[in-house]
């Protein structure tokens, strides 16, 4: 199975006092509508639509913990390592990618031409304990793994409950 590194875009964290809260309002506002739309087969504020674009909806994504590291796994099916771009920003860790589809038939009666596009975006908040200089993305069959190691300071330490006296 051959992976292919992933670059992972390292942004400087945004001002203290800018307007980082309305971005978090933002996100938050498009999860509550995506949740509301499910059943309707569109995303947030999704308009109707009269030809067949692809629909690229939000990536299932697992997210586990060990001692040494946090890893997140999404599912990109049709989508390589060149689609897809990750940054981080602060505490918050971007995952974006864009699916392109094209397709063409030339038949002696008909000539079609076909484009589609599609697009998503998904943010998660970093805890402390992730080293930020060492997050590994490796992409392989349409799947991204994101290793987030945590750093030697985040070690769990073990504290002794005492009976009162």
């Amino acid at each position: 199975m051959a992976t292919a590194p992933v670059p992972v875009k390292q942004s400087a964290p945004a001002p203290v006092g800018s307007p980082d809260i309305w971005r978090s309002l933002r996100t938050e506002m498009d999860r509550l509508f995506d949740r509301v739309t499910a059943g309707f087969g569109g995303g947030p504020f999704t308009p109707p639509r009269f030809f067949d674009f692809v629909s690229v909806p939000s990536p299932a994504v697992d997210i586990t913990e060990d001692e040494t590291a946090f890893k997140l796994t999404a599912e990109l099916p049709g989508l390589n390592e060149k689609d897809v771009e990750i940054s981080v920003s602060g505490d918050t860790l971007t995952i974006t990618g864009q699916k392109e589809q094209k397709r063409e038939e030339k038949e002696k009666n008909y000539h079609l031409t076909e484009r589609s596009y599609g697009e998503f975006r998904r943010s998660f908040y970093l805890p402390e304990a992730v080293d930020r200089d060492k997050i590994d993305a490796q992409f392989a069959n349409g799947v991204l793994t994101l290793t987030m190691p945590k750093s030697a300071a985040a070690a769990t330490k073990k504290i002794e409950v005492k009976t009162a006296a």
